[in-house]
This record gives C-alpha cells, sequence and structure tokens, in this order.
C-alpha cells in the first residue's frame, strides 16, 4: 500500500463521520445550483461567480449535426460520437463565454461531492476529489490548457439530466450510467468505467445475501433518477417480484448510507462501484451477492452538443492511450475494486 493510499484509508473513518452532516447540509445548496470557482484546480470554499449567462440550450444558429439518438431500437447506448478536435458551436459557446463582460475561461462541470473515491470533499483539505474529478480535470486541460480551469457545480442524482437540459453544466462527469431512456434526453461520450448494480447492507444482517429473495420484507433505499430506483421499478425483476420493500427515493446515494447507518432501511441498491466507497467509508456495511446488471459510466453533454461530445471522446481516447485512466484507477479505486480491475473499457461508437 502507497502512503497516498494509507492517507486516504485514514480519512475514510473521518469521511464516514462526515456522512451524516454532508446529507443534512448539502442537498439544499446543490438543489439551489451553488458554484464554487476553483482555485489550484479544486474547488474553494466561500468562492463564488455569477450564474454563467449560457442560455438554455436549444438548436444554436447555423446548421447543427443530426445525430439519431433515439432508443426505440436501442442495442448499444454506449456506442458514441467518433472523436474529432474539430470546434463547433458548443466548444465555441464554452471558450467564449462571458461573465460581467469579461470572459471566463473555464469548464463548468456537474459533479457529485458525496462519492468516496468518485467525487467527494476531502474532509481535511476540503478539496473537491476522485476519480470523476481526475477526468474533468483532463477535459478542462484540453479545452484551456489548464487543468484548474473548472468551475464545479454539485448537482444531486436526480438533477444530472435537468442541469444539462437548462443550460447550467456543460458535462456531467457524475458515476452516470448509459442507457436507453438516458440517451433520448442527453449525449454521452463513450464509455469510462464498466460497473453493475449490487446490494449494499450492514454486516450484522447476514440474511441477505443478495438481489434475490433474501430481500423479501426488508426494506430497500435507491437514489432518485438512478439506475437502482428504474431496476426496483421493474414490475418483472424490481422490488414487487422479490418481496422487497422499496422505500421513498432519496436525491443522493449518500444518503441511502446514512439510512443503513441509523437502520431506517435494511439494505441498498447502488453501483457496485459507489458501493465499495461507501464500505471503505463504513466498515459495518459491506456489498453482498453479485452485479446483476453491468453498468456503463459516460460523461453526459446536452443532445445538441455534438462537437463537444466527438472533442471529449478524443480526450478520453488519450486519457485510456497515454495511461492516465491507470493512474487514476490505482490512485482512486484499487484500494476497494482491488488491480485485476485497472483496465479501460474499450470505447464502442455508432457512426
Amino acid at each position: 500500500m502507497t502512503a497516498g493510499r494509507s492517507t486516504r484509508s485514514a480519512l475514510a473513518v473521518s469521511a464516514a463521520a462526515l456522512a451524516v452532516l454532508a446529507t443534512v447540509l448539502l442537498p439544499g445548496a446543490l438543489a439551489d445550483g451553488e458554484e464554487r470557482a476553483t482555485r489550484g484546480g479544486r474547488a474553494a470554499h466561500g468562492d463564488r461567480v455569477e450564474r454563467a449567462g449560457h442560455p438554455a440550450p436549444g438548436l444554436p444558429d447555423g446548421a447543427v449535426e443530426e445525430v439519431d439518438t433515439s432508443a426505440a431500437d436501442c442495442e448499444r447506448p454506449e456506442a458514441s460520437l467518433r472523436p474529432s478536435r474539430d470546434a463547433g458551436d458548443a466548444i465555441k459557446r464554452i471558450k467564449n463565454r462571458e461573465v460581467n463582460g469579461r470572459k471566463l475561461n473555464k469548464l463548468i462541470a456537474g459533479v457529485d461531492q458525496n462519492s468516496y473515491r468518485w467525487g467527494y470533499r476531502d474532509p481535511v483539505s476540503g478539496e473537491l476529489t476522485g476519480f470523476d474529478i481526475d477526468l474533468v480535470r483532463a477535459i478542462a486541460k484540453d479545452l484551456f490548457g489548464d487543468p484548474d480551469a473548472v468551475i464545479y457545480r454539485t448537482i444531486p442524482t436526480s438533477q444530472r439530466i435537468p442541469a444539462l437540459k437548462e443550460g447550467k453544466v456543460d458535462v456531467v462527469v457524475r458515476t452516470m450510467t448509459v442507457n436507453c431512456d438516458r440517451i433520448k434526453e442527453v449525449a454521452f461520450s463513450t464509455a469510462y468505467f464498466t460497473a453493475g448494480q449490487q446490494v449494499l447492507a450492514p454486516v450484522r444482517h447476514r440474511s441477505i445475501t443478495g438481489y434475490d429473495d433474501s430481500l423479501r420484507g426488508k426494506r430497500v433505499c435507491t437514489a432518485k433518477g438512478s439506475t437502482a430506483e428504474a431496476a426496483l421499478d421493474d414490475p418483472k425483476t424490481g422490488a414487487e417480484s422479490l418481496g422487497a420493500i422499496k422505500v421513498p427515493p432519496v436525491p443522493n446515494q449518500l444518503d441511502c448510507l446514512v439510512r443503513l447507518q441509523l437502520g431506517t432501511v435494511d439494505a441498498v441498491i447502488t453501483d457496485s462501484a459507489l458501493a465499495a466507497g461507501q464500505a471503505a467509508q463504513d466498515p459495518s456495511v459491506h456489498l453482498v451477492g453479485k452485479p446483476f446488471t453491468v453498468e456503463h459510466y459516460g460523461v453526459a453533454m446536452n443532445k445538441n452538443d455534438t462537437d463537444l461530445v466527438r472533442r471529449v471522446n478524443d480526450v478520453l481516447d488519450d486519457y485510456r492511450d497515454s495511461g492516465a485512466w491507470e493512474r487514476a484507477y490505482r490512485t482512486w479505486l484499487a484500494e476497494d475494486l482491488g488491480e485485476d480491475g485497472a483496465t479501460p473499457p474499450r470505447p464502442e461508437y455508432r457512426d
């Protein structure tokens, strides 16, 4: 174990202790779209900028690349647009955006601040950090030549798509699964990580063995707007078929962990990668059973921003080929997910 990992392990207890506080205090701020400017590549407490003035996305003036994103015959939702470095309307809008008559020169990224290892606020430094944050910084470096050229907007799970459709963010990098329903509303990059839905349960509940009949009569928590919620709502394989009790969904995954800690729910359904981070925060919970779905995480963007999608895919190609992906995996995820998983998913394209 490296010194960096030892430090993060030591911080896990602190992060777990802050879980209840974060869940109580943060969602209100997130719903309001709080903005924090960056200092030294990290979101600095107390820094604010005015809401960046780009209009709610619609068809921009001039020609727009038309790409079929219909989910009617969806078989490979993770297949994206081929990489390109051409700057179209979206990239020009981002680079020329002004606030108070001055160029902003920053990428606006929707992220999480509650998902340990992925996008979370370090309890000691107060900085946003994690696997997803590293990827945001790589995109900002490509667009502006500076990985610190980012304004982070922390958004709850249920607000990821609205934030893109309303033009509040340029990208969402927040463990967001690409699926057939979502590609009707937003565009995605190629996959940058693969996980699956899995059950997180208290260690004391030995009777819960996975996503099966052992959940009968058990109260199950999910985040609103998540793929886990969709899985539980499935009439054939969801909560009703298992005899489980789906409690009202919460704004963020961390809220489910807190409920698990308080004993108001018996199990959580969430992405295996996120659940591994939660188990690292709190050794009183653990993953049980095996993942029962395949989840491909992608960078989400407005559906009309096809040039930005292609540019992000170009960044991801370099991120994979240069070894940056593997370095980020070893830094943030290997301790929980194992060294064997240190291989990025291969990109798939539909054009």
